[in-house]
């Protein structure tokens, strides 16, 4: 069944893909790439979709929040699948569009989460700490909106500063605390993970830590360091 959501939900996210140019036409500035424009587009989706499920999934079911390896609802394992599904589809659609140089991070990236989140979707384990890992996606939300501001040329608009500002506060509590709080989890719970699963996450974990850093630096030189003759390049992620 669990397969069957993550191929339903991948090709959802493939659809609205090939809609979007209707549902949110390009504007001029962002003809020159009209697949990046879709592609930041589905990705905002997506964040808006499993950051809000992922939230409303441990307030349905709070004793989720108890015990992250055995304990989940059918709720928050079909989240999972579906967050596969997007996956699978952006790497996809990433190999199909933009040259390897230019994605080999977030391909990369997409490798390790599904990876991980399919280990869990197919042994029915780990789908809470799965789960507290897609609430980073709330910082995603803002994350994308700020490239389709960029795109859009709206960079000297209120609405951008205070994007800057909401995706700076929820990068901290959403990324990098959330991804600190995992580790400290896996460390913690060493002994009740067998040790394969346990190499899969810390070394998924150490990437993830590293990517982020980067991330973080790349926005905060962007929009909070650079000079007032600076603009933003589209390519900060």
């Amino acid at each position: 069944m669990e397969l069957l959501i993550t191929g339903a939900s991948c090709l959802s996210f493939r659809l609205l893909n090939g809609r979007l140019h209707t549902l949110v036409p390009a504007p001029s500035s962002a003809l020159r790439n009209p697949w990046k424009w879709r592609n930041i587009w589905t990705s905002f989706v997506h964040s808006l979709l499993t950051g809000s499920w992922a939230l409303l999934g441990f307030y349905l079911h709070p004793e989720m929040a108890e015990d992250l390896i055995s304990t989940h609802s059918r709720f928050s394992h079909c989240l999972i699948a579906v967050s596969i599904g997007y996956f699978i589809h952006d790497f996809v659609d990433m190999l199909q569009n933009q040259k390897l140089h230019q994605s080999w991070e977030l391909l990369f990236h997409h490798t390790v989460v599904i990876t991980c989140f399919g280990i869990s979707m197919l042994l029915h384990r780990y789908v809470g700490f799965s789960v507290v890992a897609l609430l980073v996606e709330i910082n995603s939300i803002f994350l994308h909106l700020r490239q389709i501001l960029l795109m859009a040329n709206l960079v000297k608009t209120t609405v951008y500063r205070l994007n800057s500002l909401l995706n700076l506060g929820t990068y901290v509590i959403f990324r990098i605390s959330t991804l600190a709080w995992m580790t400290r989890w896996l460390v913690l719970n060493r002994e009740n993970i067998p040790l394969l699963t346990y190499t899969i996450g810390s070394v998924g974990m150490a990437i993830m830590t590293v990517m982020n850093i980067v991330l973080f630096y790349r926005l905060l030189r962007s929009d909070f360091l650079k000079s007032a003759r600076d603009t933003p390049s589209e390519k900060d992620k």
